[in-house]
């Protein structure tokens, strides 16, 4: 981008026109059936079966003794033939009230548990009996229900085991006390439910939290007990569809050395213009901040002070949000003392008290303390432009991608499913700890799973890379920097391990988004690894009597510098979407040449994908994120449409039903500066195009494919190629739909794409670059977006057909070799100019 060539982002208006959408009808191969006798593979199972059923009459007798009436009934496991897939829709009758309650994975093989009442079971059994009647075959001469029967191997009484989500090995021992996370069907009744089982948990033993987490299918409570107590509580009181082992905080205290002055923050302060009180807010979540220091108390009143627990009070006690504090105002404040130019800040800062100590939250749900320290900072402020920023977070990464109490939460409250309130969240992506694994880097990354909540799909989830690698010789002789200048840093965790081969899923969200400044590590030339002052962030000190500035890094500074920038896009462009703001941040980021030599070194698409699971889609610009410049524009379109809806159609038999389907897509014509990319001809130009939505999560562990996706709906962008009309756009677009939702890999994709297809549509945001000649870009002015499945669609009976998704759509054209200004030849193209920049 050219210097001293700012120009505010062009936003678009009515650019887009709604088209009825529905995918091409195709027919798509049969899944691969596994080879059996059906003789005796119908007769065991069908033995199985009357065993799990003796089974049945014992639990329900136990139930009816405990005096408790739900609807009695029995937990059935079915597991699959190993390597085959199981089709476990067709395990669930809404009519019979047999449900689905959880899938997982063991051993290379899936187990799927549903919950079957009271006189259920013999839907089965007649399953069972027609496969094992040769004069109910198919017209094919195919034995009756073989999709389904032949893939299962067993048939079994479900045990705690068949409900547990996490790893077996961290399930606890017999007789050992401990919180679960217990995620309860949600029924009709989803209060009476809770009541239900915190009442009756107690005569078990069980010591029932009194607040409760809603998802659209779930309740989750915590509750305390024994293995013993918690397989007593599934046999009797029918309620439980999974079992999860509540997550620990990790909690980023630093106690290092001041390496600043006192006389430093007046200089700083001198300079400094402060904004007034209607602008931006970043909401920290963390351990308090302690607004008296200096350059704190400017911008963060105590009326925005706020705690969990009013036993704790407001300040901060242990640092690390004081320390966070100080990074969302200024950044590094290295940058803001080397120099002596006037700065401005924009935004300021409020802080919810999350956390006190080691310890203090125990038993509790962190994903009910982030919704409640959430509402005290909109009580006490109702209207306010907020980015909330979170960097506590688990200590671990054994989720892989699956959704969490927390983040599922975290997806509500960003998408506004319970209040219509959209939030931007600002979330760590976790650290490697402790630093001596960083002596294994970069290897040691790759297997760090990014940590809980990190894998929330609305939230733009930040990891860490660095660009110190200066150490004193003097005072460290023979130091190297473990991570190089501009590479991934040695303590951010990836989502690598997200890409797994296993049956269940492995399209798990592109995270982290994107990787800002976190610190570096030095080895020492005996191999002692540490966090050296020069490799370090420099921030705000929560004692600031005593000392003024303290060291700081990891992903909470990454995440913390993130929330600033996201802060400085709000106060600028004072109309855009909580949506639109994370799409900025994403389109603006680039890769740096080291993370470009390390993951794309041939430069193929899986490597592109490679790449992005490790360092995101960059280093964002705040250059890039506020302006454009003459031959480098950025076109912003906020908008919506209805993804699906309602339809009447015949059946085989000739009857009426109703059915839901997709419905809309949107076609946007973008204003477009042909005929300058015409006369550029050959010269290189690149286009990048970025789509951002929020999902609302429905987090229950059914396999999370077709019908009991998490997303409720998912958007998907295409653009039109130079040599297609408009007509054949539509139809290509059309038929990628239809293959994505029968998971068919999306063919003939455009070479020209860096990403592609199969990777950018993971997620809830989707950025991609095309490169190539300017003649041909020229004729690429259209861009769809449509809908892709989502339980909106799948579960019909939630009704959220009913909504409409909106999006923001980023499109930028940058000609960095060519004197050209296309900024001014698309707002000729534009008839009323819209003004944007509000600040």
């Amino acid at each position: 981008m050219p210097e001293n060539d700012r120009r505010p982002h062009i936003v678009l208006a009515e650019t887009g026109a709604t088209e009825p959408f529905r995918p091409t009808t195709r027919r798509i191969s049969e899944a691969e059936l596994a080879p059996r006798n059906r003789r005796q593979h119908g007769r065991r199972l069908l033995t199985e079966l009357r065993s799990a059923e003796e089974a049945a009459q014992q639990v329900i007798q136990e139930q009816r003794a405990f005096g408790v009436d739900v609807g009695n009934g029995l937990y059935l496991e079915f597991e699959a033939e190993a390597g085959f897939e199981l089709p476990t829709d067709k395990l669930e009758s809404a009519r019979q009230k047999i449900e689905l309650v959880a899938i997982n994975e063991r051993d290379g093989k899936v187990h799927a548990t549903v919950f079957v009442p009271e006189g259920g079971l013999v839907r089965f059994e007649r399953l069972l009996e027609d496969y094992n009647d040769p004069r109910r075959d198919t017209s094919k001469q195919r034995p009756k229900n073989e999709p389904l029967i032949a893939q299962i191997e067993h048939i079994r009484a479900a045990a705690l085991d068949a409900l547990w989500m996490d790893e077996p090995a961290l399930i606890p021992p017999p007789g050992q006390r401990i919180w679960w996370e217990v995620w309860l069907r949600a029924g009709q009744d989803r209060q009476a439910n809770f009541e239900f089982f915190r009442t009756h948990g107690a005569h078990i033993g069980l010591q029932v939290r009194d607040r409760y987490m809603n998802f659209p299918e779930r309740i989750v409570v915590a509750a305390r007990g024994t293995r013993e107590q918690m397989s007593q509580s599934m046999r009797l009181l029918n309620l439980i569809a999974e079992l999860r082992k509540p997550k620990d905080t990790a909690e980023f205290f630093v106690d290092l050395q001041p390496n600043e002055q006192a006389a430093w923050v007046q200089e700083l302060l001198a300079r400094t213009q402060f904004p007034g009180t209607n602008v931006p807010h970043i909401c920290l979540l963390d351990t308090g901040v302690s607004n008296q220091h200096p350059l704190i108390a400017p911008v963060l009143a105590a009326a925005d002070l706020h705690t969990n627990n009013p036993a704790w009070g407001t300040a901060d006690q242990f640092g690390h949000g004081t320390q966070m504090a100080g990074l969302s105002i200024y950044g590094d404040l290295v940058d803001a003392l080397a120099v002596n130019t006037p700065i401005a800040i924009q935004h300021r800062l409020e802080s919810v008290k999350l956390l006190q100590a080691r310890g203090a939250n125990q038993g509790e749900q962190y994903g009910d303390l982030t919704r409640e320290a959430v509402a005290r900072a909109e009580v006490a402020a109702p209207g306010r432009s907020r980015v909330v920023c979170m960097a506590v977070s688990s200590k671990d990464g054994r989720d892989r991608g699956r959704p969490s109490s927390w983040s599922a939460t975290i997806d509500g409250l960003a998408s506004g499913a319970e209040d219509q309130t959209r939030r931007l969240f600002i979330v760590a992506a976790g650290n490697v700890e402790p630093r001596t694994q960083w002596a294994d880097y970069p290897n040691r990354n790759t297997v760090e799973g990014i940590h809980d909540p990190g894998q929330a799909w609305n939230a733009l989830t930040v990891g860490a890379f660095t660009a110190k690698v200066n150490i004193d010789q003097a005072a460290f002789p023979g130091w190297i920097p473990i991570a190089p200048n501009g590479d991934l840093a040695p303590m951010s965790s990836t989502s690598q391990t997200w890409e797994s081969s296993g049956q269940v899923r492995n399209s798990w969200p592109l995270k982290p988004d994107v990787v800002y400044e976190g610190g570096n590590g030095g080895r020492s030339p005996e191999g002692q690894i540490d966090a050296l002052a020069s490799l370090s962030l420099l921030t705000t000190h929560h004692q600031h009597l005593a000392r003024s500035f303290d060291l700081f890094g990891d992903t909470s500074a990454a995440t913390a510098v993130a929330a600033q920038l996201s802060a400085q896009i709000q106060a600028e462009y004072q109309a855009f979407w909580p949506e639109t703001v994370r799409a900025l941040a994403v389109h603006s980021a680039r890769w740096t040449s080291a993370m470009l030599a390390r993951y794309t070194p041939n430069g193929t698409k899986s490597q592109y994908r490679h790449l992005i699971r490790h360092c995101g889609f960059g280093v964002p610009s705040q250059e890039r994120a506020l302006w454009s410049a003459g031959n480098a524009l950025t076109l912003i379109a906020q908008d919506e449409l209805r993804p699906f809806d309602e339809f009447e159609q015949l059946t085989k038999e000739g009857r009426r039903s109703r059915v839901v389907r997709s419905r809309d897509m949107r076609l946007h014509a973008i204003p477009w500066p042909a005929e300058i990319l015409q006369g550029l001809g050959n010269i290189p130009v690149s286009m990048r195009v970025t789509l951002s939505y929020f999902v609302e999560p429905n987090p229950a562990s059914r396999g999370w494919t077709r019908r009991y996706r998490y997303e409720s709906h998912g958007l998907r962008f295409d653009v039109k190629r130079s040599l297609e009309t408009v007509d054949q756009f539509r139809h290509r677009i059309n038929l990628h739909a239809q293959q994505e939702e029968q998971g068919i890999p999306v063919e003939g994709d455009d070479t020209n794409w860096l990403v592609g297809q199969r990777a950018r549509h993971l997620g809830s945001i989707h950025s991609d670059i095309w490169s190539g000649i300017a003649a041909d870009l020229a004729e690429r002015g259209h861009i769809a977006v449509f809908p892709a499945l989502g339980w909106w669609r799948e579960r019909k009976h939630l009704e959220g057909w009913r909504k409409t998704a909106r999006y923001a759509l980023i499109v930028s054209i940058e000609a960095p070799d060519a004197e050209v200004d296309l900024y001014a030849a698309v707002m000729a193209k534009i008839a009323v100019p819209v003004e944007v920049r509000l600040s």
